[in-house]
């Protein structure tokens, strides 16, 4: 009985490390389509095109108007809304980081489909989903700021909130013994590319992949969303480059 037990007890915590991993490791697109006058537009068709691999998803809008995308990686988008008796919506250059969930509206006008509108959003979109306090080091900072070593770690004081520890060693040479917040060392969660990061023993962080292949990474230091519950003080979210 201890034994099988013990077994669901394991399952029950890799199963939560999977379900929490999918909302770590990707983001969420959602929103409303709305008409000139402000009322739901039921039926739209809407497209989500990864500029850099040409990928398409695709989705329609319910009753009330409402839309999502769910699982959406790091990268760069055009969002586009075609609707019967209405212009064309294309709104191009959305930029998705690491545990970034925008809400994207469009209010759709009158006119033909063979007409178009033409929104352009090269500023990166802010988060409207999560309470989280963070900030994000694009693929240029990691690339281009010296780093002694190429430890990625470094660059982890540079988010803000972020102190170095002297209570015990680091277990690896790219383990960063940080208090984030004046939280307790050990206390800051790590994530890869959306699989638990964490030394089990010392709750710093395992080996890190060089700068070169590291797409993007976020470091949080306030009001953490509730899959962070055990580790408290901050987490670093890191994202490898795709293929």
């Amino acid at each position: 009985m201890r034994l099988k037990s013990l077994i669901g007890i394991c399952i029950f915590v890799l199963s939560s490390a999977v379900l929490s991993a999918q909302t770590i490791s990707t983001s969420q697109i959602r929103g409303t389509i709305s008409d000139p006058s402000g009322g739901a537009v039921a039926g739209a068709d809407i497209k989500l095109t990864q500029t850099a691999t040409g990928a398409v998803r695709s989705t329609a809008s319910a009753a009330d108007g409402a839309y999502a995308f769910a699982d959406v990686t790091v990268g760069t988008y055009d969002l586009e809304v075609t609707k019967s008796g209405f212009s064309k919506y294309l709104q191009q250059g959305i930029v998705i980081q690491v545990g970034v969930n925008p809400t994207i509206n469009v209010a759709l006008t009158v006119g033909a489909v063979t007409q178009e509108v033409t929104v352009q959003a090269e500023a990166v979109t802010v988060e409207t989903q999560s309470e989280g306090v963070g900030q994000v080091t694009p693929p240029q900072e990691v690339q281009d700021l010296p780093l002694n070593g190429r430890q990625v770690t470094d660059l982890l004081p540079l988010s803000g909130a972020v102190g170095q520890g002297r209570a015990f060693r680091a277990s690896y040479p790219s383990s960063a013994v940080i208090s984030i917040a004046g939280g307790a060392q050990g206390s800051v969660a790590y994530w890869l590319d959306g699989g638990t990061h964490n030394d089990p023993l010392s709750n710093q962080n395992l080996p890190l992949p060089f700068p070169d292949t590291i797409e993007e990474f976020k470091v949080e230091t306030s009001s953490l969303p509730a899959q962070y519950g055990t580790h408290p003080s901050g987490a670093v979210t890191v994202i490898t480059k795709s293929g």
